[in-house]
């Protein structure tokens, strides 16, 4: 069916987008009036957006650090996170594939945003919708997992664009992939030349300094 078939379809979009960035930008506002930088975290499902969480909030003490959960149903990454004493609001979106501005606006009163360094928005899982929904944050980041394979940049292209950092995730499983990293690195920069592309196993703690440096470079 092509768009002229959807009357009032493309005004519609454009309507629902300038409200989000409305109310994103007063998120932007009111987060940085109390010092809080806050990381937008993009990923496929499965490419290991918790695991990551974890391992920052376990080698970062001295942050103080708040996270947002996303998903379409359950708070099973919620209670994960919850379980280590971080503040964290889970949000479930009920089918929708992408956290948006209002959602993030209706859970920042259940956070100590006046206590916090930095607050991390796990994103509901998907490598295209998430893109297009400013949420305030201070920056994005992207998360590749080695056995998604190397061509994702061909593929997803507009997430590559939208970040501000490229992780490249289980790095541990290189051995056994063929994953060709020389190749990835120059498709993201093709598409965005100022992302770094840092690659970390959160399992073995390979390449998690490099990350966590960036964090505390980050903060505002």
């Amino acid at each position: 069916m092509s768009e002229q078939t959807i009357p009032g379809r493309v005004p519609v979009v454009q309507k629902l987008l300038t409200a989000n960035e409305q109310v994103a930008a007063d998120n932007r506002e009111y987060f940085a009036a109390r010092h809080v930088t806050v990381i937008n975290i993009m990923a496929s499902p499965g490419a290991g957006k918790t695991t990551l969480l974890l391992a920052t909030i376990a080698a970062l003490p001295e942050l103080r650090i708040g996270v947002i959960e996303g998903d379409v149903a359950s708070q099973v990454d919620a209670d994960k996170i919850a379980e280590t004493g971080t503040p964290v609001v889970q949000i479930n979106t009920g089918g929708a594939c992408h956290l948006d501005a209002p959602m993030i606006r209706r859970a920042m009163p259940e956070l100590p945003l006046d206590d916090l360094d930095v607050l991390f928005i796990e994103n509901v899982g998907n490598l295209i919708c998430p893109v297009s929904f400013d949420l305030g944050q201070s920056y994005n980041v992207g998360l590749i997992s080695l056995p998604e394979g190397d061509d994702k940049p061909y593929k997803y292209p507009a997430i590559f664009e939208a970040v501000d950092l490229v992780l490249v995730t289980k790095l541990d499983l290189r051995p056994y992939l063929d994953f060709n990293l020389d190749r990835f690195t120059e498709l993201v920069h093709g598409l965005n030349p100022d992302a770094p592309v840092l690659c970390l196993s959160a399992k073995t703690g390979e390449g998690l300094g490099e990350w966590l440096r960036w964090v505390k470079t980050h903060l505002g």
